[in-house]
């Protein structure tokens, strides 16, 4: 392959999750300097092992690997506790993971559906970083519980307990957030 092939495949691949990366990242970081600067040294480290990159395999996936996995190695860097965080080297990639379509034709829909009032994303980001994961992953990004293992290295059942607890926290830090918009029990009360 030339280069000029892989840098159009790459950018094909790639650059369709770029907002998505970008949205986690300040997620992540909660800072949007460094949300940008963990975005790109993502796709600097994603384009430089592209040639591991098995395709076929989900792009999105990957590049969420090799972003969580900077992050760590950031925070591991910046907090001198090697020990605190395990993760796994760049190459290693999803093989399980099939590749999967992302449709753009009603972007205005999707950006609008998954923002969040203020309210909602200061209990997001008062969680702890592995509940806060989880929820992002699960119900922002909508991976899946198995990508999400897989994403994180860890069994699927730590996944859904991590996920149960942060919902729960959640719904109770919302509570008085959800009846002021007439939610309540799960449900739109009648006005």
């Amino acid at each position: 392959m030339t280069k000029d092939t892989i840098t159009i495949e790459f950018e094909q691949e790639a650059l369709p999750h770029m907002n998505a990366l970008y949205t986690f990242a300040v997620r992540l970081c909660r800072d949007r300097d460094e949300g940008q600067d963990l975005v790109q040294e993502t796709y600097m480290k994603a384009f430089r092992f592209f040639d591991k990159f098995e395709r076929g395999t989900n792009c999105k996936a990957w590049l969420f690997r090799i972003l969580k996995n900077t992050y760590i190695n950031k925070y591991r860097r910046d907090n001198r506790e090697p020990d605190k965080v395990e993760y796994d080297a760049v190459e290693e990639f999803y093989e399980s993971v099939k590749s999967e379509y992302t449709d753009t034709s009603n972007l205005e829909q999707k950006l609008f559906s998954t923002m969040l009032d203020d309210e909602v994303m200061s209990a997001i980001e008062s969680l702890p970083e592995d509940f806060r994961t989880v929820i992002l992953l699960c119900d922002i990004e909508e991976f899946t519980y198995e990508e999400i293992a897989e994403f994180l290295d860890c069994p699927i059942g730590t996944v859904r307990s991590r996920l149960h607890r942060a919902r729960n926290i959640l719904a109770a830090k919302l509570a008085g957030y959800a009846q002021s918009r007439g939610y309540t029990n799960g449900t739109l009360s009648a006005e």
